[in-house]
């Protein structure tokens, strides 16, 4: 899945779901990639998209970028020939 600029979404993103929520990707089901809190076993059935823990404990999934899904922090280290 990407944002809506078209950044890939990775595990461990700190992202703002909206105005006042933030949390974390747990979940790429898109890239099979999980978290030990958030395991294929219990989220692969889902699908696509991704998970996100909201800071307050709450879970989201979404199956689609969302306007108001902002990438804040990536997890992602970008490569020397991403940022030349």
């Amino acid at each position: 899945m990407k944002y809506c600029d078209g950044t890939h979404v990775a595990l461990g993103d700190r992202v703002r779901l909206w105005e006042s929520m933030f949390g974390t990707i747990v979940c790429s089901i898109d890239d099979d990639e999980y978290t030990p809190e958030f395991s294929r076993a219990d989220w692969g059935h889902v699908g696509h998209g991704v998970v996100i823990k909201a800071d307050d404990g709450q879970i989201f999934h979404y199956e689609e970028p969302d306007e108001d899904l902002e990438l804040l922090v990536s997890a992602v280290t970008p490569r020397l020939q991403d940022i030349a």
